[in-house]
């Protein structure tokens, strides 16, 4: 299976017109108030507009309410919810009663043992990371050899290391990069596109060996 790629925390319309060209599989708004990368509900919405219909859209919330969420997802029109705080299993199974759309959980991985818990996790999707959202930073990824499921790996990806990443690693079900293609604050075209084509180049070569 080839490994998708999720670009995170997009909050220009001109960066919009990069993903339309570039045609990541997923890209990410955070609707986290204090992250650097926040922007409203309504704005996602209108970005969401404006996105190829065969990008799938993921907000990211961190311990919001569950209203909250239901409401940002239908105002943003959301194709995945993205959780990045404390939210349990029993958040999770109440917040299916709000949303019909998949449910992500981020993990982040310190240990063996936060790798093995993420395996157990009733979501959708995980993420494995190694810190807040959007701090850029890197993890130990060989902590990840034992994971036995689909994953998003998540954290200080960039165009230079992704190649490590992905041989240190089971193959994710998807690479997410956020700060890593960025310059200026801003998604940078040749960087996303770096990204993009490297990852889709490394995958050929697993395939040749």
């Amino acid at each position: 299976m080839a490994t998708k790629i999720k670009i995170c925390g997009i909050c220009h319309e001109v960066e919009i017109g990069i993903m339309n060209e570039l045609v990541p599989d997923f890209v990410g708004f955070v609707l986290i108030p204090k992250s650097r990368h926040f922007i409203a509900p309504e704005h996602a919405g209108y970005l969401r507009s404006k996105l190829r219909k065969n990008i799938k859209s993921v907000g990211v919330f961190s311990n919001a309410s569950l209203q909250t969420v239901a409401l940002s997802v239908e105002t943003a029109g959301l194709d995945m919810v993205q959780l990045h705080g404390d939210e349990t299993g029993e958040y999770i199974a109440a917040l299916r009663e709000y949303i019909k759309i998949p449910i992500m959980k981020v993990y982040k991985v310190k240990s063996p043992i936060d790798a093995e818990r993420a395996m157990y996790s009733t979501a959708d999707y995980v993420m494995l990371d190694g810190g807040n959202v959007g701090d850029g930073k890197t993890f130990d990824w060989s902590l990840l050899g034992s994971v036995r499921r689909n994953f998003f790996l998540s954290g200080g990806l960039t165009p230079e290391n992704f190649q490590k990443a992905l041989s240190l690693t089971p193959q994710p079900y998807a690479l997410n990069v956020s700060s890593g293609v960025e310059a200026n604050r801003l998604k940078d075209y040749r960087k996303v596109m770096k990204f993009i084509l490297g990852v889709k180049s490394f995958k050929q070569n697993k395939v040749q060996i």
